[in-house]
């Protein structure tokens, strides 16, 4: 199978994958302008790390994993720093299912930001939910990016203690470098168990599958209509049965498809048979 063809089924308009509603998933990444919200979706996607800044307007990606035979879609949504269309902010936080709240500990403005974003989401989500804001449930993490600059910090740690709370499953804190790739595993593992996921979603407890394996598997999946296990052919590594590629070109949902998602999400009464890939 071409390279081509072999994208184009794992585009956003492909249903041979069959993934389940209850799997599928939208992390959302929001913070200020240069707080390294890309830095670390490259880190979870590539781990690699961005030297080069470029503004971030709204960047979506797809990852699809196949963990212990049972197929997930993790959608990743990096938000604009900027927020120049309040509308769009807000559907971001309708869609999310995780979110994971960026500043940089030496940017107190950033830090400020994170205290308004963390308000709204509670807000968002318990009028979406019907519930308080004591009792609506949210897997949230926040970042203090830049952790490799200490000299430089304007946020102290009993601020931060006072914006995260005590309760860490319901919001967690990790002070982190994306530059140096420091606490970034231990933060999405932590915000995979908060969201009841498998802790294999989490870049370094599964295998990164490559163009080549994925055209064997796929076709494994054309046959069987699910993807089979990997177990210990074609990857190397001790992640078992656990592997994801993240999916090439992944379009942004039209603003009806992230209606009718919220709708679903809301309503809790996802449908084995709908699909998750939407266009």
């Amino acid at each position: 199978m071409k390279l081509a063809a072999m994208i184009n089924k794992m585009c956003p308009s492909d249903t041979e994958l069959g993934i389940p509603a209850k799997n599928c998933y939208r992390m959302v990444i929001l913070g200020s302008s240069k707080v390294g919200k890309t830095a670390i979706v490259s880190r979870f996607l590539t781990g690699r790390f961005e030297d080069t800044y470029t503004p971030t307007i709204e960047d979506f990606h797809r990852k699809f994993y196949s963990i212990r035979g049972e197929l997930y879609q993790l959608d990743i949504l990096d938000t604009s720093g900027n927020h120049p269309f309040p509308a769009m902010r807000r559907l971001s936080i309708l869609t999310g299912d995780v979110f994971i709240l960026v500043f940089s500990l030496d940017s107190r403005d950033s830090f400020q930001e994170v205290q308004r974003l963390k308000q709204q989401i509670l807000d968002t989500k318990s009028r979406l939910k019907n519930k308080t804001k004591e009792n609506v449930e949210v897997p949230l993490v926040i970042c203090g990016n830049k952790g490799d600059r200490d000299s430089d910090r304007e946020v102290e740690p009993r601020e931060i203690q006072q914006l995260v709370g005590d309760d860490p499953r319901r919001c967690a804190y990790f002070e982190i470098s994306a530059k140096k790739n420091s606490s970034l595993d231990q933060m999405f593992r932590a915000l995979f168990a908060m969201a009841k996921l498998p802790s294999e979603m989490s870049p370094d407890l599964h295998r990164k599958v490559t163009m080549p394996y994925c055209e064997a598997l796929h076709k494994k999946a054309l046959r069987s209509r699910k993807l089979l296990r990997a177990g210990s052919s074609g990857g190397g590594g001790d992640a078992g049965d656990a592997f994801g590629i993240v999916a090439p070109f992944a379009r942004r949902p039209s603003v009806h498809s992230d209606l009718m998602y919220i709708r679903e999400k809301a309503g809790g009464q996802a449908k084995d048979k709908e699909r998750c890939v939407i266009s």
